[in-house]
Order: structure tokens, then C-alpha cells, then sequence
């Protein structure tokens, strides 16, 4: 979670899309210039540990859009895919 954070913020489309799950992976991702992330803040989580098959991410992505700061609050569901876990969805 904290590495597909860091991806947004610095505009990593390519290690977005390497680390979405095969079965919700988009095509392409358009990224709004006038959007900076500034923070992330983990809530909570399920599951992830080298025994599960799945697991969730609750968080908190702050950021400035326009001069102006705001939040975006999400639970992402992960899924290993190959060993490797991957991201599914927002549920």
C-alpha cells in the first residue's frame, strides 16, 4: 500500500499498473496535474501476513488539489497474485 502511495505521488504509472491484480488492472491511469499528494495515513488492516491469500487496507490519502487540502478515505482490498500481492479494489 505504501509503495502504490508513493507511486501516485511521484506519477510511477508503470509500477501502478505492475502492481494492480490482472483482473481489475485498467489500461491505461490518467493522473490530474493539479493533484499533489501530500501524506498517507493507515487506519487499519486485515489479513497480509505471509499466510494469507488476501487482505485489506484501510486509509486515509491527504492531498492538495488547486492550492486546497483534502482527504480521500479508502479500504483497498490485496490479493497475492504469483507471490506477489497485488491490488484489487476499493471495497
Amino acid at each position: 500500500m505504501r509503495s502504490r502511495y508513493s507511486a501516485y505521488a511521484v506519477g510511477d504509472k508503470d509500477y501502478l499498473l505492475r502492481t494492480w491484480h490482472s483482473t481489475t488492472r485498467p489500461k491505461t491511469l490518467d493522473f490530474d496535474p493539479g493533484l499533489r499528494w501530500t501524506r498517507l495515513e493507515i487506519v487499519g488492516t486485515t489479513g497480509g501476513s505471509p499466510f494469507h491469500k488476501v487482505g485489506t487496507v484501510e486509509f486515509n490519502a491527504h492531498y492538495q488539489a488547486n492550492g486546497r487540502a483534502d482527504r480521500m478515505h479508502e479500504n483497498s482490498s490485496f490479493s497475492r497474485e504469483d507471490g506477489q500481492w497485488m491490488y484489487v479494489a476499493s471495497c
